[in-house]
C-alpha cells in the first residue's frame, strides 16, 4: 500500500496480488496444508505469464497490455487490476472435475478464487468497471 501513489504516476497497469488470498488458494482449493513460497509464486507465475501470453505469442485475436488499458482503463487513475484464476483445482481432483466454459467463467468472478482480499465483497451486487476473461483454448 505504501506505493500505491508511486504508482498512480509512474505505471498505466498495474495487477494487485494479496499474499494471504493466494495463501487461501493454495490451503483450501489446492488441499496444501503449509504451501510454499514455490507454491504461492507457481500461481502467481501462472497469473502473470497468462496475462502476457499475448506479447510472446503471434496471433490475429492477440492483445498487447497497452491495448489492455486503452481498453479496461475508463480512467488514467483507475489502473489497478483485480486478478482471478479459474479453474484452481488440486491433483487429485483433477482428473474428474469436468470444467465447461460457463462454469470457468462463474468461478472466475467468485472471492475464493480472486487473488485480492476485499472486505464485504459481493459478486452479485457489487459492480465491475471492466472486465477481460481470457480462456486457454
Amino acid at each position: 500500500m505504501l506505493t500505491t501513489h508511486w504508482l498512480l504516476d509512474h505505471t498505466e497497469v498495474s495487477i494487485v496480488l494479496d499474499n494471504e488470498a493466494i495463501y487461501q488458494i493454495c490451503q483450501k482449493q489446492l488441499d496444501i496444508d503449509r504451501p510454499s513460497y514455490a507454491d504461492l509464486n507457481m500461481l502467481i507465475s501462472k497469473v502473470i505469464s497468462s496475462m502476457t501470453a499475448s506479447l510472446r505469442f503471434d496471433g490475429e485475436l492477440n492483445v498487447d497490455l497497452g491495448e489492455f488499458q486503452t481498453n479496461l482503463v475508463p480512467f488514467p487513475r483507475l489502473h489497478f487490476m483485480t486478478t482471478a484464476l479459474a479453474p484452481v483445482i488440486s491433483k487429485k481432483k483433477a482428473s474428474h472435475e469436468a470444467q465447461t466454459v460457463r462454469e470457468i467463467t462463474d468461478h472466475s468472478f467468485q472471492p475464493q478464487n480472486m487473488l485480492v482480499k476485499y472486505a464485504e465483497f459481493d459478486p452479485v451486487e457489487d459492480k465491475y468497471m471492466a472486465i477481460s476473461i481470457q480462456l486457454p483454448w
